[in-house]
């Protein structure tokens, strides 16, 4: 079954989301690391390599379906947030923007009875419960160490030990 002109389109557009994704936490990581917080900084290097795999994802199944993947130029992500906070606060609340994309897309899928697609959404329908999981518990704990330097430190250690799947 091949594509859907508006499933393509539609296919695309989350895949640019992806990378978006990526450049997002990148510049996380970078602001992280320009803080001397490396733990935090290699935590969103892992979600960015992870999301470059979200890409590829939608990447291969375009082409698998006879479509053709277009790539689109990214926005520049912001440069740096006020505290840790903030930024796995911003993190929250890009994936729930990115949930609601993926729900968007099956809902699309159904509504064109393109069943190919919509079984491949649901991957990223699980990815997306596990995504604001992961991070609700770090966003908790760093309202509790709040500004305490050493707090912040062992999290910061904790965090570094994620390791790509």
């Amino acid at each position: 079954m091949t594509l859907r002109t508006n499933v393509e389109k539609a296919l695309n557009d989350q895949l640019v989301e992806e990378l978006g994704s990526a450049y997002l936490y990148l510049a996380m990581a970078a602001d992280f690391a320009a803080k001397q917080l490396p733990g935090m900084a290699k935590w969103m290097e892992v979600q960015a390599q992870e999301e470059v795999g979200h890409a590829m994802r939608f990447y291969r199944h375009i082409l698998e379906r006879g479509g053709k993947v277009t790539l689109q130029g990214l926005p520049q992500p912001q440069a740096s947030w006020e505290s840790p906070l903030a930024a796995f606060s911003a993190a929250l609340a890009h994936e729930q923007h990115i949930t609601s994309r993926i729900h968007a897309l099956v809902e699309l899928a159904r509504a064109e009875k393109d069943y190919p697609a919509e079984a491949f959404l649901q991957w990223f329908v699980n990815e997306q419960v596990e995504e604001e999981a992961q991070l609700e518990p770090i966003i908790h704990r760093l309202k509790l160490v709040g500004d305490h330097p050493p707090a912040l430190f062992i999290l910061d250690q904790e965090l570094g030990a994620r390791e790509a799947d």
